[in-house]
């Protein structure tokens, strides 16, 4: 998320999974049982088409392991508070 931000990019927000599994099926969760330490993770990028492009790059070199998507969405509303409110 940081690199996201000093990229410039209009959002990034970073969200915890509580349970998944990947391509070896192993399964990562938070269950105490399990002891997971690799727990899953979705980092959702906002910004146009060609500023997500220009950052890949960046992306892919973070990525030792996982998935990286891109799906076009299209915004309905956008709101965002006055600096200082």
């Amino acid at each position: 998320m940081e690199a996201a931000r000093s990229f410039g990019l209009a959002g990034a927000t970073v969200t915890r999974g509580i349970m998944g599994f990947r391509a070896h099926s192993k399964v990562h969760t938070t269950n105490v049982l399990l002891l997971a330490e690799d727990l899953p993770e979705v980092v959702q990028l906002i910004d146009v088409p060609e500023r997500i492009d220009a950052f890949l790059p960046t992306v892919r070199k973070m990525i030792s392991e996982g998935l990286v998507m891109s799906v076009p969405v299209h915004i309905e509303v956008y709101r965002a508070r006055e600096q200082g409110e």
